[in-house]
């Protein structure tokens, strides 16, 4: 282990002498720190902006006047998502997919108004955020200090030298790829330091032990995911012939690993497990509640033979001798087959999207950009698995407020028939305290195991790979 580390400290002091990686330390260090404090910008102004209009919704909910506990169903609320705190970290999917949705009895509505709904096409691109530099920035870096760690060595003479003197190819390998690292560490440690403090000050100084553990495992799986390239950057530069060819090689990789393998795999999901269009999803929900039965048409076979089975029961000629609200009691049962349909159709689609993700993780064991990338959207609260919580929570939340205000109907509407000159039925608006605010809560830490496992495998397969080309081009690479 001492000549370890004698290697890794000489890899240290050559790579600072050289200006070039000082030049490239720094437009590293300012891209981060411009990452950080717009991340940090955005976090701060979406938390605020979400915060305020929860708040408007609730208080435009409660300032509604006496009405018909249906009309209000229909008035709807809303629903935001709350900013993640390490969404300042890494952006994940927050940009392309919606963070508030409308919530009305019957229906349920697509997750709305998210930044690229309201930004140019130049987002498309993607935007710069501490993961992204972490996950394509730094490899690249690594690539270009690393390509001459032992090629330049074999190009000028120095390697046969080394070896005559009793330095092992494992020893040689094992401390460079040490002094890669402790290069590398010098910008790694600040930025999971800042990401940590801006964290905190986006919770008002506050800080929850998932929050923290979420930081720690990213500070984690961030630094094997940076050890995976510098260990190939090593073995590239001790198995090419020049320092020139080891450096196009890394290059090379770089684009397959960082580029052009995450857009096919995304493709070729898309391509094997299609999923519907919008208009045919949307088309498929409307004749499947035209089937099942209109409960605002009363001429309806269904809901017809519902009227005819209570009227049997309770022993009466007409609704208005029910002991309730008979439209009441149709608006619920209504809405139970409309929530059923919905909850099928929405099912099976997000199997066919799981289905999709599910292959793209897989090809995490190909490409250690995949699993880092998987991971990091996964513990920062922004993947997709993340967003599909919030649809469910924001549904279930909208299906119990319906059958809520269905209840008040059928409670407290008379089933006695307006006449012309009637005022039209209303409840108390005290009532409306009685559906409590929506309140989104993130998956625990827990969960993110659960749906990244491949990924954390992925990590495991990596780091044992590289372990046995370590061991075994030891005892097969050349001098010359």
């Amino acid at each position: 282990m001492r000549l370890h580390w004698l290697i890794a400290i000489h890899f240290w002091k050559n790579a600072f002498t050289n200006r070039a990686v000082t030049f490239l330390f720094v437009f590293v260090g300012i891209c981060a720190l411009y990452a950080a404090l717009t991340g940090w910008a955005n976090a701060e102004t979406q938390q605020t902006i979400r915060h305020k209009y929860q708040q408007e919704a609730r208080q435009d909910w409660l300032n509604n006047p006496d009405k018909h506990p249906h009309r209000m169903a229909h008035y709807g609320h809303f629903a935001f998502r709350t900013k993640a705190p390490l969404s300042l970290f890494d952006f994940g999917t927050e940009p392309f997919l919606g963070n508030a949705i409308f919530l009305e009895a019957h229906k349920q509505n697509a997750v709305n108004f998210s930044e690229a709904g309201f930004s140019t096409g130049l987002l498309r691109f993607g935007q710069i955020s501490l993961a992204t530099v972490l996950q394509l920035l730094f490899p690249l870096l690594i690539f270009f200090l690393g390509f001459g760690s032992i090629a330049a060595d074999r190009e000028n003479g120095t390697l046969r030298l080394l070896l005559t003197q009793g330095v092992s190819w494992k020893g040689l390998m094992v401390g460079n790829s040490l002094g890669l690292l402790a290069v590398i560490m010098t910008l790694f440690v600040p930025i999971m330091f800042l990401t940590g403090v801006l964290g905190w000050v986006v919770q008002g100084g506050r800080i929850t032990l998932d929050e923290a553990g979420r930081l720690g495992l990213l500070t984690v799986f961030y630094f094997f995911y940076l050890v995976i390239f510098c260990v190939i950057a090593v073995l590239v530069s001790a198995y090419s012939q020049t320092a020139k060819s080891a450096l196009v090689t890394l290059v090379g990789l770089w684009l397959m690993l960082t580029l052009v393998v995450p857009r096919a795999s995304q493709a070729l999901g898309s391509a094997l497990f299609p999923a519907p269009s919008k208009a045919r999803f949307q088309a498929a929900i409307h004749d499947d509640i035209a089937r099942a039965g209109d409960s605002h048409n009363p001429d309806d076979p269904h809901y017809k033979t519902l009227k005819d089975s209570l009227l049997t029961a309770y022993g009466v000629s007409s609704v208005q001798q029910l002991p309730f609200n008979y439209s009441g009691f149709v608006m619920a049962e209504g809405e139970k087959i409309s929530a059923a349909i919905y909850n099928n159709h929405f099912g099976a689609l997000q199997s066919r999207f799981r289905d999709q993700n599910r292959f793209a993780r897989t090809l995490a064991f190909l490409n250690p950009y995949l699993a880092i990338k998987n991971l990091s959207m996964a513990l920062s609260g922004t993947d997709y698995a993340g967003y599909v919580d919030f649809q469910q929570q924001a549904e279930d939340y909208r299906y119990a407020m319906a059958q809520h205000l269905n209840e008040l109907q059928i409670r407290y509407v008379s089933n006695q028939k307006l006449g012309p000159t009637d005022k039209p039925y209303a409840i108390d608006r005290k009532h409306w305290k009685e559906v409590p605010d929506f309140r989104y809560t993130p998956r625990p830490i827990s969960a993110v195991f659960g749906s990244e496992a491949v990924s954390v495998l992925a990590f495991g397969f990596w780091l044992i790979l590289l372990l046995v080309l370590v061991q075994g081009l030891s005892k097969t690479v050349k001098a010359i």
